[in-house]
């Protein structure tokens, strides 16, 4: 009779339905891995997972959820890759933004500890990191304090990164944390930031910039990392996956030779950004409008956006493609969807 700690491990993927679950879940799957993910009752984007990744439903702030989505033969090796997170554009506190990156991390992490696995990568954010001063890049931290970083996406990400961190430390769990930056490129079924401002770009929506910058990794060399980092990553070692900056003009002349779209040319400065964010906040707290550009969203684009991946791709073999390329291919995938109709030959 087979030993099952002698059989390929089994692969974990919570988030499997978001750009990165599916992304990661696909790189496995290349690799020849036997990979399960777990998906909410009723997302549309599970259609979307690769069909040989076997789908479980669930909820990570439901632990006998994740009770069922863990259960597999005694013995077998288990790696679990915990992608699953709410992002937010807004500052304040949100008890779902808590229930699913805290409280749904703790459950993954006892989960892990209760059943023995053989590694937990935890992907974090560059959030959770205090920001230096402009002209000083970021780096990976030993200690997440969530009081040290703005916004409450951060401040969750660094709480949990803590909570990955102490059951290391205390509880001899082999985890592995990753950081990524922003996250772009195709098959992005839940029109994250740069899907959605490609789209409100290619629709004339976008009157003017803000005079600042951002920092996005493309979804697939992320993807690339994470899975290297199951064998390659350190234990209780954090890895900041960050890519080139790119200034918001450079973002408009880009989409713009892409898409064949006008171009937009008024950059606002910084200071008129962050009154807008004001107004913006305002506004959704008296008509309860969603809003993307709130006083959260410009301080991420003009604070300091530059990170150092130097361990990372000295450790993980962590490797960028220029963002010109993910651009671009955003830009085909929006274009194959129905999105957008981009112009340019």
């Amino acid at each position: 009779m087979t030993d099952p700690s002698s059989q390929a491990p089994l692969h974990l993927v919570t988030g499997v339905a978001g750009n990165l679950g599916s992304s990661v879940a696909a790189r496995l799957l290349a690799d020849g891995a036997d990979v399960r993910g777990l998906v909410l009752p009723g997302d549309p984007a599970a259609a979307r997972v690769p069909a040989e990744v076997d789908l479980r439903t669930g909820d990570v702030t439901d632990p006998a959820s994740i009770e069922r989505f863990f259960d597999a033969e005694p013995g077998r090796p288990l790696v679990v890759i915990h992608c699953a997170a709410i992002v937010t554009v807004e500052a304040g506190f949100s008890q779902l933004v808590h229930d699913v990156n805290i409280t749904g991390t703790r459950t993954i992490v006892d989960a892990c500890l209760a059943h023995g696995v053989s590694k937990l990568v935890y992907v974090g954010s560059t959030g959770a990191i205090p920001e230096r001063p402009r002209g000083i890049p970021i780096t990976e931290v030993d200690h997440f304090e969530p009081a040290a970083v703005v916004g409450y996406y951060g401040q969750s990400k660094a709480a949990a990164s803590q909570i990955v961190l102490d059951a290391v430390r205390t509880s001899g769990l082999n985890a592995t944390l990753v950081q990524p930056a922003g996250i772009a490129g195709p098959d992005d079924y839940a029109f994250g930031p740069v899907s959605s401002f490609v789209i409100d770009y290619c629709h004339g929506k976008l009157r003017a910039g803000i005079d600042g910058s951002f920092n996005a990794v493309d979804v697939r060399d992320l993807a690339d990392a994470i899975v290297t980092a199951i064998d390659a990553g350190g234990i209780g070692e954090s890895y900041i996956l960050g890519n080139e900056l790119v200034t918001m003009r450079r973002m408009f002349a880009l989409l713009s030779e892409l898409t064949g779209t006008p171009p937009v040319t008024t950059i606002l400065p910084a200071w008129a950004g962050h009154a807008l964010g004001k107004a913006s906040d305002a506004w959704h707290q008296v008509s309860g409008t969603p809003m993307r550009m709130t006083s959260f969203a410009v301080y991420n684009l003009t604070r300091n956006n530059e990170y150092d991946s130097a361990k990372a791709r000295r450790e993980l073999w962590f490797t960028t493609r220029p963002f010109a390329d993910t651009l671009a291919d955003t830009i085909a995938w929006l274009e194959r969807e129905g999105r957008i109709n981009a112009l340019a030959a």
